[in-house]
């Protein structure tokens, strides 16, 4: 990705060199707890609920803060996020204004090491990236970059790009309200269908993370070669079967909340080759009997 030299965000919170002393306490946290959380919640949408498990419970001890100068390996990571950043900036004003008729609220990225607290609750890096609708940010610890290649194979800037753009994809969700109408049908339907909610708007963030894709390289040709491919082998590595198969030699589709491989690259694909955000494809997507 052509990225060095372009114009940064300025709507970037950057924590990381910044450490507390102060430790709270989990009450009854353990190692099971903690492989649910990565599996579940890698790519996952509003986790308030497993991250007040994570913060809940038992209270804290006084907190001092400590800080330290970014390592330039640190400082690049940092600066790469801010560009990309800035680039769904671009694309989702135009977006908004063009096919929205309205002004796009830009979300805030909050960049941390470690741990940090959330508009949603306390966060980890055993969390992942997630978006929290309450504050309206995107929260990310960027050793996940190093998870991506080690752990699942994704490899290369362009899939750091693919889901940094996810997450801002659930901020579009959020102030289109497709956020919410999941949340009020929640309480209407089964875990099941509930999952199967769930896996909609993970599959429409893919899809919008597919448009600013498509929009970035028609409007300012960052992509280079192989960008694609990096960011559809992140989507095929992260789908629910994958990653159940990886964990436990078996799938449990009606236990899904992000979708499969093949319907995460479907989607992106689908973004990418369309770029089209207009509210009606949306309302269409979101609405098909069959995904």
């Amino acid at each position: 990705m052509r990225w060095q030299g372009r114009k940064q965000s300025s709507n970037v919170d950057d924590r990381r060199g910044k450490t507390s002393s102060g430790r709270k306490a989990a009450g009854g946290f353990g190692i099971g707890t903690i492989i649910i959380i990565i599996l579940g919640l890698i790519f996952g949408f509003d986790p308030s609920s497993l991250l007040g498990i994570v913060g809940g419970g038992g209270g804290s001890t006084p907190a001092t803060t400590q800080e330290r100068e970014l390592t330039q390996s640190e400082q690049q990571s940092g600066a790469f996020a801010s560009v990309v950043l800035q680039e769904t900036e671009n694309t989702f004003n135009r977006v908004f204004r063009e096919s929205y008729g309205a002004n796009y609220q830009e979300p805030v990225m909050v960049l941390f090491s470690g741990q940090t607290q959330s508009g949603c609750g306390f966060a980890s890096a055993a969390t992942g990236p997630f978006y929290c609708p309450a504050d309206k940010k995107v929260y990310i610890d960027l050793s996940f970059a190093n998870t991506l290649r080690d752990r699942f194979g994704a490899s290369g800037d362009f899939a750091m790009a693919y889901v940094i753009a996810h997450e801002v994809g659930h901020h579009v969700q959020n102030l289109l309200g497709y956020s919410q109408q999941v949340q009020q049908a929640r309480g209407r339907v089964s875990k099941a269908e509930s999952n199967q909610l769930s896996v909609r708007l993970e599959l429409m963030a893919d899809y919008l993370a597919g448009v600013w894709a498509h929009d970035a390289d028609r409007s300012a040709g960052i992509l280079e070669e192989g960008d694609i491919r990096e960011a559809i082998t992140a989507a095929s590595a992260i789908g629910d079967d994958s990653i159940q198969k990886r964990s436990q030699g078996y799938v449990v589709p009606e236990s899904f909340t992000h979708g499969t491989s093949e319907q995460r690259m479907k989607y992106f694909s689908a973004g990418y080759k369309s770029g089209d955000a207009s509210k009606g494809t949306l309302d269409q997507f979101f609405s098909a009997r069959d995904l």
